[in-house]
């Protein structure tokens, strides 16, 4: 890594987690099950990133609210069934845990919603090693700037000294707005040109050569 970050935002599904298949069904499998007209496995996992009411109204539009919360419902239903079944990428947890060994601070910006994102911390054991979360429970949806800006105030750490990692344009888009430097990768639910017009500064399409390339970056 020929720049130094001292701050290391990472999304969850897709990026950390290799949730997208799952995401995708669960979303798929609610629709159909309240009614609504049936979705495309492509256009269920290009929301994926949003939060809950916001990916909603990118599939159906202004929807009557007792069919957003029916659908908000059944999906949740869907997705906490089959949450703890949901592995990391390889070498994802090493990774972090060696970028936390070397004092990197290390920070999450998720879609999720805070109960989502607090059972994936503690059935992967990662929580100890990031200090500092953000989900669309307590700020605004990606690519609203608002989870970045707040991390940052919590470390005091500027924006040319940030990365965010993740795996949709919703991230890359949050960089942007934030004046953050951002790394796309390709393996979780958009492909690289969804995404690649937002000048990410890496992409990659393997976690594993993520992970080579991230921890080039000298120790603090």
């Amino acid at each position: 890594m020929t720049q130094k970050f001292d701050l290391i935002v990472w999304d969850w599904d897709g990026t950390l987690a290799d949730s997208t298949g799952m995401i995708t069904n669960a979303i798929l499998k609610a629709a159909e099950q309240v009614g609504l007209p049936a979705l495309t496995p492509k256009m269920a996992s290009s929301i994926i990133g949003l939060g809950l009411r916001e990916s909603i109204e990118a599939l159906y539009g202004n929807i009557p609210e007792y069919q957003v919360k029916a659908l908000a419902a059944q999906y949740n239903l869907n997705y906490y069934a089959g949450q703890g079944e949901i592995p990391l990428f390889t070498e994802a947890a090493e990774t972090i845990k060696t970028l936390n060994r070397r004092g990197l601070k290390l920070a999450v910006a998720t879609g999720k919603s805070r109960r989502g994102l607090n059972f994936a911390l503690e059935l992967t054991q990662l929580g100890d090693f990031f200090h500092a979360t953000r989900t669309v429970d307590e700020c605004f949806s990606k690519p609203h700037p608002q989870m970045l800006h707040e991390l940052m105030d919590h470390f005091f750490v500027t924006p040319e000294r940030t990365l965010m990692i993740g795996d949709t344009s919703y991230d890359l888009q949050m960089a942007k707005n934030a004046g953050v430097s951002a790394v796309g990768v390709t393996y979780g639910a958009q492909p690289a040109q969804a995404w690649q017009h937002l000048n990410p500064i890496q992409q990659f399409d393997t976690f594993a050569n993520l992970s080579q390339w991230l921890l080039e970056q000298p120790k603090t």
